[in-house]
């Protein structure tokens, strides 16, 4: 069992999202940050889609009341256990009793690079043990179901742990850390010293309709997150993108990564808990393998688009890929009684 002492701006259990009911309205939801949820999950030697806990910009305080390993996904947040430091991608047994703090993600300066990203991700042994609901434990906030009780997690809340498949030396072993994603070439950021993320963008549909000013602006201007950005979609700021013209559309299916340019200018970049239709032109759609980038970009941040095609987009999904199964691989072939692994 899992007691939430303090849950923070907002904690949610998530795993990696509900599919296969765009035609009922339902948008897949489900951890904005895959990768670290995934690597976390594994971490523990669950399954890389097991539910867990998505922490937003820290300041959360948990209490375990059984023995059991997490793992930490996401940036170095400052997380401590029982007082002591907890890097992101170790994997650690937890005493009955034993208290995890995050520290506050902020901003810093607009002199200086963010040290702090926007979600931290708790993985546990055995998963977050709440109800499927049509396929997934993911909480749709919006919609009110899924999760625990259907909302954000509160001060007070218990959640269950599922069985853990492996042998009990797997929960009691030693701990032991992995290469981070950025360690692996996943880096949120091209140079530590630099506020910028850069995400690659395939071209939308609706691209051509854009002035060339437009489209050239699309890549060569910086673009602010705004603090109106949430799990539903996240609003740039920057250059006025301009369609040629100003015909109406009807309104059409999109997911998660879509680039919708609404009669503003200013681009919105559709998250995991977005609708799934709308009627503003996508200009372009973020690659699959970048949206982490995005999910962990804090608030003020500075995005670049890179244009890409289809070939670079699955070869970085391949990239992505290849990271989780050297995790799997690792865990699985792991002396769980004598694990003292650390890869740097």
């Amino acid at each position: 069992m899992i007691e939430i002492i303090q849950p923070g701006m907002l904690a949610s259990v998530q795993d990696l999202g509900r599919h296969g009911h765009r035609s009922l309205g339902i948008h897949p939801g489900g951890a904005l940050n895959a990768l670290a949820l995934s690597s976390a999950n594994l971490l523990v030697g669950n399954p890389a889609d097991a539910a867990g806990i998505e922490i937003t910009m820290g300041v959360c305080e948990i209490r375990f009341r059984r023995d059991t390993r997490i793992a930490i996904g996401g940036d170095d947040i400052g997380a401590l256990l029982d007082g002591k430091p907890l890097p992101a991608c170790w994997s650690i047994p937890v005493r009955a009793g034993s208290t995890l703090k995050l520290a506050l993600a902020t901003p810093d300066s607009p002199e200086q690079p963010p040290r702090h990203s926007m979600r931290t991700y708790l993985a546990v042994a055995g998963g977050v043990d709440v109800p499927l609901v049509l396929g997934s434990r993911s909480t749709d906030l919006k919609a009110g179901f899924g999760g625990h009780q259907g909302r954000a997690l509160r001060r007070g809340d218990k959640l269950p742990i599922g069985d853990a498949t492996q042998a009990a030396a797997a929960v009691h072993g030693p701990a032991f850390g992995m290469r981070s994603p950025r360690w692996s070439g996943l880096a949120l950021r091209e140079d530590e010293n630099s506020r910028q993320v850069t995400l690659r963008v395939l071209p939308g549909p609706e691209f051509d309709q854009f002035t060339n000013a437009s489209k050239a602006a699309l890549w060569s201007h910086a673009w602010r997150v705004t603090p109106n950005s949430n799990r539903m979609g996240y609003r740039l700021e920057g250059a006025e993108l301009k369609r040629k013209h100003g015909r109406d559309m009807l309104s059409h299916g999109v997911v998660p990564g879509v680039i919708q340019v609404p009669p503003s200018g200013q681009p919105i970049i559709l998250m995991g808990d977005a609708q799934t239709t709308g009627g503003y032109p996508k200009i372009g759609v973020v690659i699959g393998a970048d949206m982490w980038k995005l999910a962990q970009a804090p608030l003020n941040a500075s995005l670049r688009l890179e244009a890409c095609d289809l070939q670079a987009a699955l070869a970085a999904a391949q990239e992505q890929q290849r990271y989780l199964d050297s995790i799997r691989d690792t865990v699985a072939a792991l002396d769980w009684s004598r694990a003292t692994l650390y890869r740097k």
